[in-house]
């Protein structure tokens, strides 16, 4: 048995339709839970995406208070049923997911292609709970400092979704050049190309980009949409995702060059003929009196 190889078996697994059916949850509440790192899946290994251990999914259902405790943890609302949550108005619950004060965990767009979004209902109820927020929430004005950025504009919506989706994407990346395409995924073509101008590497990295979530179809305009959302427009957070991905990648091709095409030298020949030219035949061979006399010739000197 020295030379047979010794394969592990694989870990039973079920697809997250399956799981999510076990654990008493709506297919959507299994992925914000996969998102939030509350339950771990782990690569299909026939490369049809992602797939929930059978371990992973007796541990959810031994848990305390289980499903209603889980269900809690994944309850995502909006704007009017947070404000309801936190016992302000609709306008102070903007401003405040505005400031960031407030993250959203996703985002959905409705039929008017407007983008809707959602926030962990344990998360509010934490903040209120807070006293230190107790001027935020009931004070009739905020304080001029956080007025004159809403005067300016400021909305830390986008940006503060694409850090919680950033921070899932690296969770399921593998390897190097997996997280590299996770970072890649929130800057422009436009900035992947400056900080990898070898076309090779920038393609081999571009398989492992993750799209926007809920994108539409390609070219649609909830796919522009999403893409806006999905793509950094702060400096500041530009600035540390290109340090970050030049670190990736590096790493990424210390650990494994980006595949190139290979080169076939073709054979030359040594001395080429034009176009045209007549092939070279054999030479006949000699017949009738010529080859007569050859023979006799041949005899007469025989010894």
């Amino acid at each position: 048995m020295s030379g047979d190889t010794i394969t592990k078996p694989s870990q039973p697994s079920c697809t997250p339709g399956r799981a999510a059916r076990e654990l008493s949850l709506k297919r959507s509440d299994l992925d914000l839970a996969v998102h939030l790192g509350l339950i771990r899946t782990v690569p299909d290994e026939g490369g049809g995406g992602r797939r929930v251990p059978r371990g992973e999914i007796d541990r959810v259902r031994s848990g305390d208070g289980f499903p209603d405790s889980l269900l809690e943890r994944v309850k995502a609302v909006g704007t009017a049923e947070g404000a309801a949550l936190m016992d302000v108005s609709v306008g102070r619950f903007t401003r405040l997911a505005r400031l960031g004060l407030v993250v959203p965990v996703k985002w959905y767009l409705n039929r008017y292609r407007a983008v809707v979004w959602l926030y962990l209902a344990e998360e509010l109820k934490r903040f209120a709970a807070d006293d230190k927020n107790a001027s935020l929430l009931k004070a009739r004005r905020m304080p001029e400092g956080l007025l004159a950025m809403l005067d300016a504009g400021v909305d830390l919506r986008p940006h503060n979704w694409r850090g919680r989706h950033r921070d899932f994407l690296l969770r399921q990346a593998g390897g190097p050049w997996e997280r590299a395409g996770a970072l890649a995924a929130f800057l422009d073509p436009v900035q992947i190309a400056e900080i990898v101008p070898d076309p090779y590497e920038r393609s081999h990295l571009n398989r492992f980009r993750p799209g926007p979530p809920a994108s539409g179809a390609p070219g649609s305009p909830a796919a522009h949409i999403a893409q806006r959302l999905m793509t950094a427009d702060d400096p500041d957070e530009i600035s540390l995702l290109r340090t970050d991905l030049t670190a990736l990648l590096r790493e990424a091709l210390e650990t494994g060059p980006a595949p190139r095409p290979t080169v076939s030298r073709a054979r030359v020949p040594v001395h080429p003929e034009p176009a045209g030219s007549p092939r070279p035949t054999e030479p006949e061979r000699p017949r009738g009196l010529l080859s007569r006399l050859r023979r006799r010739t041949l005899r007469a000197t025989a010894p």
